[in-house]
């Protein structure tokens, strides 16, 4: 007679297992995972230094336009007054300054000790100062990206963590979360993103938080904790009387042991989701900030610097800066989207 051993016996998957499957069979999901890891990849190597560190040398000339778009004609201010006005205009009437540009390069190549060879075409543009606009695109989206990931797991802990709390606990602990949840709330999200930053860069804190990312991270993760509090909160209040806490009760399981070890997995779908939803939020309010010259300090870059840094050329007439950063933004934020989306189906537990 045949005994069946414990191998034998077919296992179901696991939720996490159920919920790749599913992930890989959404088309849309996958594509946008690829993208992101491809970001993510970037930023690693950008953080490791084998890609855009030397995103401050200016190897190009001033403004130099993208390989497609071709050399700027020679002459530089001049060749551009005569372009627009024409050739038999006086210069001086329309520039007073122009017939010293020539008598200003003979003196200035007279100092000029080295003979550095710039570029005058670069593959996505030069800035104002020559240097290029690709490396700058990298070297901001691991800015940009890092902020939004690490200020979204540190509002995703403590959302968690108080949400946990007070829907677990409920009684006097819950009605003071509620209160301090409330006080947030009572206040517009970005103007209170702005008095922080205000604060936190300017007032009697300033300079003690040390790096200028460090002080996005605190502001963007202080005020963006209220909403995964609010569904954490919801969730535990749910499962707090449910029959499987009950029988961890039985058993003499701790209220720490039953609200992380028992409930907390059986809610984790809200949490991921609410962290990838808060990583693309943060990544667009580190933008703003940085654009607004509240975000990372100005010896670094970030695609809201560089926006910031495109309004005047973009009336000059140079675009490649402001393409550059929009197309890298919009890229990952759109990837990052989808794939919020496709995670929220995959973990959903009522399609389990």
């Amino acid at each position: 007679m045949n005994t069946a051993t414990l191998e034998d016996i077919p296992r179901s998957p696991g939720v996490w297992a159920q919920a790749w499957k599913r992930l890989q069979n959404d088309k849309v999901g996958m594509a946008a995972l690829l993208v992101t890891a491809l970001f993510i990849v970037l930023v690693l190597l950008a953080q490791a230094g084998l890609v855009a560190s030397h995103w401050q040398l200016e190897v190009g000339t001033p403004n130099a336009p993208p390989h497609f778009v071709g050399k700027k004609p020679d002459g530089s201010q001049t060749a551009v007054v005569e372009m627009v006005a024409g050739a038999n205009v006086d210069l001086s009437a329309i520039d007073p300054l122009a017939p010293r540009y020539q008598e200003w390069a003979e003196r200035a190549a007279k100092f000029k000790t080295t003979d550095t060879v710039k570029s005058d075409t670069l593959l996505f543009g030069g800035d104002r100062l020559g240097r290029d606009v690709l490396d700058k695109a990298i070297k901001g989206a691991q800015v940009s990206i890092a902020v939004g990931l690490v200020a979204a797991l540190f509002a995703t802990f403590i959302g968690t963590v108080l949400g946990a709390l007070g829907g677990y606990f409920g009684g006097k602990l819950g009605d003071f979360l509620e209160w301090v949840y409330n006080v947030f709330t009572a206040i517009p999200y970005i103007l209170l993103v702005f008095a922080l930053a205000a604060v936190l860069k300017s007032g009697p804190l300033a300079g003690s938080l040390g790096s200028g990312i460090w002080t996005v991270v605190i502001i963007l993760s202080a005020v963006g904790w209220t909403g995964i509090y609010r569904l954490v909160r919801a969730e535990y209040m749910k499962h707090r009387s449910r029959e499987y806490v009950r029988a961890a009760e039985a058993i003499g399981a701790s209220h720490m042991a039953r609200m992380f070890t028992h409930i907390l997995p059986n809610v984790s779908h809200v949490v991921l989701v609410q962290l990838s939803l808060h990583v693309v939020s943060f990544i667009k309010s580190e933008v703003i900030l940085s654009f607004l010259g509240m975000g990372v300090p100005v010896n670094m870059v970030s695609w809201g610097t560089m926006l910031s840094e495109a309004q005047t050329d973009l009336i000059q007439g140079y675009w490649w800066q402001l393409v550059a950063a929009t197309v890298f933004m919009a890229t990952f934020v759109t990837a990052f989207a989808l794939l919020t989306d496709a995670l929220r189906d995959a973990l959903d537990p009522k399609l389990r």
